[in-house]
């Protein structure tokens, strides 16, 4: 019903920036909240950010000042700006679209960030 795609990931410096996209396709009129997980090999799933569709917004304490999590309803794509990269954010990024029935989730992309 909802099919995510991400893109944006990378190789960076420490200290550097990346965009995060995930682009929403289907029945996107059902998107109630947006979501950005990550996974570092060997670690749990780690919630980063979440954002819903009237523009609240939510953040990790790890990320809190250093990324953020927006959205542009025109185009169903939600965004994570990530500044002030550190070697410890290196993981793959997952999007999440929750719906008023359904959860789904994007294919991945990875981040790594080099010191």
């Amino acid at each position: 019903q909802v099919q995510l795609v991400e893109s944006g990931g990378g190789l960076v410096q420490a200290g550097g920036s990346l965009r995060l996209s995930c682009a929403a396709s289907g029945s996107t009129f059902n998107i109630k909240t947006m979501a950005w997980y990550r996974q570092a090999p060997g670690q749990t799933r780690e919630l980063v950010a979440t954002i819903t569709k009237t523009g609240i917004t939510n953040y990790a304490d790890s990320v809190k000042g250093r990324f953020t999590i927006s959205t542009d309803n025109v185009k169903n794509t939600v965004y994570l700006q990530m500044n002030s990269l550190k070697p410890e954010d290196t993981a793959v990024y997952y999007c999440k679209c929750m719906t008023y029935y359904s959860n789904y989730w994007g294919q991945g992309t990875q981040v790594t960030v080099s010191s």
